[in-house]
């Protein structure tokens, strides 16, 4: 489960990441802050869009299974507690 969650910290930011090489391929300040100003909207959007562009495509393209997680039931009675497969 972190492996998931840093996974889409990481892009996220890579519109950051890449943003900021930019400035320093233009030979400017990576960390001035006049620089990112202006950028800000635009970088979060593109990142929500990443994030969002990686999880639709898990889905559709994530491997099925039956096999998973089988929810707890009653048979005869009694209660047969939840359990993978």
């Amino acid at each position: 489960m972190l492996r998931l969650v840093l996974q889409e910290i990481l892009l996220f930011s890579l519109p950051f990441l890449a943003f900021a090489a930019w400035l320093l391929f233009a030979r400017r300040s990576p960390l001035d802050h006049a620089e990112w100003k202006p950028q800000w909207t635009r970088l979060v959007l593109a990142g929500l869009f990443v994030v969002i562009a990686s999880l639709v495509m898990t889905g559709l393209t994530g491997q099925r299974t039956k096999d998973g997680y089988e929810p707890p039931r009653y048979e005869n009675g009694r209660l047969v507690p939840g359990h993978f497969r």
